[in-house]
């Protein structure tokens, strides 16, 4: 994935029905993640040099925040920062309920259909410098996030700058109890792959060991859906979670109209 850092601002595309393709130039790209972005559709794996195969779940990630997404949303201080936000399910369900968020992502597809169904994003990492360090209220790391990057370590002490002493993260964490730091490559069916990157898959344990070494206070840790999570705070330095102020974290222009899907 292209890593140069660039600001997207809003769009002014209207309603869209999230698992219908965008009619956007960056989805003529060869990379396979863009293409499941666009369509909307997988199947689309993490391979590992060995061959191992990681279904990516495409489908929910495109379609609108479920019932899981919701308690995590629920559970969110102050203005939220989504890490690898994807497609942006999550920071389009917290702009039409009116709270400041920002979505994250160094995929250029990721950004634009997130600006597109109404969040605010930029393409950026994570370890780039980022608007209002150190007042964020939250900060997200789901759908596998917490590998971003293969080191642990390093994420959370990052974000531990990002956030506002004392604040949240809420992570999501592999079902069982692992600890692995890989490089592995995103592909499909027909064998495209792209290019290589480091990635850790970690279970409760073992984010909440690395939390603790790291200064990390665990606040709770869950299963919900078959889907595991993690909620971290920060040090506090006697400061309470305060809203990002930053003039490029705003809501998406236009609101979704209300839909009775439940995805």
């Amino acid at each position: 994935m292209n890593r140069t850092t660039q600001t997207v601002a809003p769009s002014d595309i209207g309603e869209l029905d999230r698992t219908q393709p965008l009619d956007e130039p960056v989805w003529a790209t060869a990379d396979p993640y863009s293409r499941a972005l666009h369509s909307g559709r997988g199947p689309l794996f993490l391979r590992r040099a060995d061959g191992w195969l990681l279904p990516l779940e495409v489908e929910r990630w495109c379609a609108r925040a479920d019932a899981v997404d919701l308690e995590i949303l629920g559970r969110c201080e102050g203005s939220v920062l989504d890490v690898g936000c994807g497609p942006g399910r999550l920071v389009a369900e917290l702009a039409e309920r009116g709270r400041r968020a920002l979505g994250i992502d160094v995929s250029e597809a990721a950004v634009t259909r997130t600006t597109a169904i109404g969040g605010s994003a930029l393409r950026r990492s994570v370890f780039e410098p980022l608007p209002a360090e150190g007042r964020w209220g939250s900060a997200l790391l789901v759908d596998g996030n917490v590998g971003i990057g293969g080191d642990p370590r390093a994420l959370l002490r990052r974000l531990a700058q990002v956030l506002v002493p004392g604040g949240l993260l809420i992570a999501e964490t592999v079902p069982v109890d692992v600890d692995e730091r890989v490089h592995v490559r995103i592909t499909d069916t027909h064998n495209t792959s792209g290019t290589p990157f480091p990635w850790a898959r970690l279970g409760t344990p073992a984010l909440l060991r690395y939390g603790a070494r790291a200064g990390w206070h665990a606040v709770d840790h869950w299963t919900t859906g078959e889907r595991s999570f993690v909620a971290l705070r920060s040090r506090s330095r006697k400061r309470s979670a305060e809203p990002a102020t930053s003039t490029a974290v705003i809501n998406g222009r236009r609101p979704r109209k209300p839909s009775t899907d439940t995805r």
